[in-house]
C-alpha cells in the first residue's frame, strides 16, 4: 500500500469518528440552539469526559434561559458536581423571580445543599417564602396536645397556638428549624401564663400571650420570619397550687408523726432506765437490811448491845408492826 493510500485511510477514519461523535451530540446542541441557549460541541464532549450528564445540563440551561435567567454549563455543572439537585435549584430561582424574590443562583445552590438529607427540597423553601406556612404548637408528632402553664393563683392553664412563619431565604443556610421555633414559642408562653396573676385574666385576654411572645423576637437566629402567634385554644386545667399545699401539709404531717415517734421512743426508753434505777436502788436496800442481823450478832458478841436493849427493840418492833397493821384496816373499811 503506498502511502497516500494510506494516508486516505487514516483520514477517512478520522472522518468517520469525527462524524459518529458530531452524530452522537448534534441533537442536543441543535435542541440548546434553537432553544436560544447553545452549548458548543466541545463544551458537550468535554462534560461527557468528565461523566457529567450534558443532556441535564443543556436542559437546565434551556429551562433558565426560557424564563430570563442567563447561567453558564459550568455554573450548572459545579452544582451537579456538588451533588446537589440541578432541576430543583433551577426551578426555585425561576419561582424566586416571578415572585420577586431576590434569590441568586449561588444562594439558591447553598440552601439545595443544605436540604438535602432533610425531607426539604429547596423549592419548599422558596414557596414557603412566597406563601407563608402554619406551624402547630406544640407539634401533633411530639404526643403532647397544649402547652401547659401555672398562673400565680396556682390554677394550671392548658393553651394551644398556631404560629405562621415565612422563609427568610437571607438566614436559611445555617440558621434554625421549626423545632427552635415551637420551643421558643412555647417558652414564651409558659412565661406570659406563669406571669399572670389569675388564670382568668389569661382566659380573658388569649390575644395578650401572643403580643407578649412576639415582642420576645423569637425568630431570631432562625430560618423563618414569625408573622403571627394566634392562640388556637385556651382551657383551664387543675389546681396545681392546692395539690401542692395538700402535699406539703401530707409532708409535715408525716414530720410531725416522725418527730412524735421520737419523743415517744425517747420516754419509753427513759421510763425503763427509771424502772432499771428502782430496782438497782431496791437492790441495795435489801442489801443494807441483810446486814442488820450482822451488825445486831456482832453487837451483841462485842458487848456494845445487851440482851435486854435486844428484847426492847423486839417489842418496838412488834408494836410498831401491830401499829401499821391497825392502820392499814382501818383504810380497807
Amino acid at each position: 500500500m503506498t502511502f497516500p493510500g494510506l494516508i486516505m485511510i487514516v483520514g477517512g477514519l478520522l472522518l468517520l469518528v469525527t462524524a459518529i461523535i458530531v452524530l452522537s451530540f448534534f441533537s442536543v446542541w441543535l435542541r440548546a440552539l434553537l432553544a436560544g441557549a447553545p452549548v458548543g460541541i466541545p463544551t458537550l464532549i468535554a462534560m461527557r469526559l468528565r461523566g457529567v450528564p450534558y443532556t441535564l445540563i443543556v436542559d437546565a440551561r434551556i429551562t433558565a434561559v426560557k424564563a430570563g435567567i442567563e447561567l453558564t454549563t459550568d455554573d450548572l455543572e459545579a452544582h451537579y458536581l456538588a451533588e446537589g439537585n440541578l432541576i430543583q435549584a433551577v426551578q426555585a430561582l425561576i419561582a424566586a423571580q416571578k415572585a420577586g424574590i431576590a434569590l441568586d443562583f449561588p444562594r439558591a445552590c447553598a440552601i439545595d445543599l443544605a436540604t438535602k438529607g432533610s425531607g426539604k427540597t429547596v423549592i419548599e423553601a422558596v414557596r414557603t417564602s412566597v406563601n407563608p406556612k402554619v406551624i402547630d404548637c406544640p407539634n401533633p408528632e411530639s404526643g403532647r396536645q397544649t402547652i401547659d402553664g401555672v398562673a400565680k393563683d396556682g390554677i394550671q392553664v392548658k393553651a394551644r397556638a398556631r404560629v405562621t412563619v415565612r422563609t427568610n431565604l437571607e438566614r436559611f443556610v445555617g440558621g434554625a428549624q421549626e423545632e427552635t421555633i415551637i420551643a421558643r414559642v412555647g417558652e414564651g408562653i409558659v412565661t406570659t401564663i406563669g406571669s399572670a396573676e389569675s388564670y382568668k385574666y389569661v382566659l380573658e385576654n388569649p390575644d395578650e400571650i401572643s403580643k407578649v411572645v412576639l415582642k420576645r423576637g423569637l425568630d431570631t437566629g432562625t430560618a423563618y420570619e414569625i408573622l403571627s402567634i394566634d392562640i388556637a385554644d385556651v382551657d383551664v386545667g387543675e389546681n396545681v397550687g392546692a395539690q401542692l399545699q395538700e402535699q406539703q401539709a401530707e409532708a409535715n404531717k408525716n414530720m410531725a408523726q416522725a418527730q412524735a415517734e421520737i419523743r415517744r421512743a425517747a420516754a419509753v426508753a427513759l421510763e425503763q432506765e427509771m424502772k432499771a434505777k428502782v430496782q438497782e436502788m431496791q437492790a441495795k436496800v435489801v442489801e443494807a437490811q441483810a446486814e442488820v442481823p450482822l451488825a445486831l450478832s456482832e453487837s451483841l458478841r462485842s458487848g456494845k448491845m445487851g440482851y435486854m436493849d435486844f428484847y426492847n427493840m423486839k417489842n418496838v418492833i412488834a408494836d410498831t408492826e401491830l401499829r401499821e397493821n391497825l392502820a392499814k384496816d382501818d383504810k380497807s373499811k
